[in-house]
């Protein structure tokens, strides 16, 4: 049976959708959330087969939360959503499957059954998906908090997870140095490290071939060789 977790912040539709399935017998629904946030954070602890996302969410959306995921480990997305034309007609162009709220017994018959077929599978979603995220959730001292990217200096992986440096302190990402890299103005300067290009105030050559990273709030963030020409290249040093 696959396992599905449901996404939406009206709490009517999520009871009703997980009353739906199960009554249907065919997935086992094993998380709800009422934000993307926290959808975030379950998609990557639980690793659903396939999720049930609403689109219109506040702060961030069902499409930001898609650009959050990285497309090799991302489950099946069924979209969810009031009638909207564009939305509609983007996703039918794109063979994305998604279900009309309310949502009828039949209609998600139909997209149970293609599941159950396997006929719904990860999708390039760059057509509807944001290409450059505007807040980044983060965690620290027992908060949430929504960062703007501009204010990150440092991004750096370890153990314990993604982390973000501003200069006045440090925060946990869920999401991975990779779409941090991508959806972001972060650039690679090291296999762990990202650095923001405008917080850069010094680059230290060393004498083993990499570099070292100062940026404008003293945090230091190293270069490896790999990385060290492109950074060169970028500010148009010799």
């Amino acid at each position: 049976m696959l396992k599905a977790i449901i996404i939406d912040d009206e709490l009517y539709a999520r009871e009703e959708l997980n009353e739906l399935l199960v009554e249907s017998n065919a997935v086992e629904v094993i998380a709800q959330c009422s934000n993307a946030i926290e959808g975030l954070k379950v998609i990557n602890s639980l690793k659903p087969d396939v999720v049930f996302l609403d689109i219109q969410m506040p702060q961030i959306t069902g499409l930001d939360l898609i650009s959050m995921l990285d497309p090799e480990s991302m489950p099946k997305i069924v979209f969810v959503t009031a009638y909207d034309e564009y939305a509609v007609t983007a996703f039918e162009d794109n063979a994305f499957d998604y279900l009309l709220k309310p949502v009828e017994s039949d209609r998600l018959h139909k997209t149970l059954k293609r599941l159950k077929n396997n006929n719904i599978s990860p999708s390039n979603y760059s057509a509807v998906v944001t290409h450059h995220l505007e807040l980044i959730p983060c965690s620290g001292f027992n908060r949430i908090i929504l960062l703007e990217p501009n204010k990150i200096e440092i991004a750096m992986s370890d153990q314990t997870g993604v982390h973000l440096l501003t200069g006045d302190e440090t925060l946990t990402a869920s999401l991975s140095l990779k779409i941090l890299e991508e959806k972001t103005e972060l650039i690679r300067c090291h296999r762990q490290y990202l650095v923001n290009p405008i917080c850069l105030r010094e680059i230290k050559l060393l004498d083993n071939g990499s570099a070292e990273i100062i940026t404008r709030s003293g945090l230091k963030t190293p270069v490896s060789r790999r990385y060290l020409k492109k950074i060169k290249d970028r500010f148009g040093l010799i």
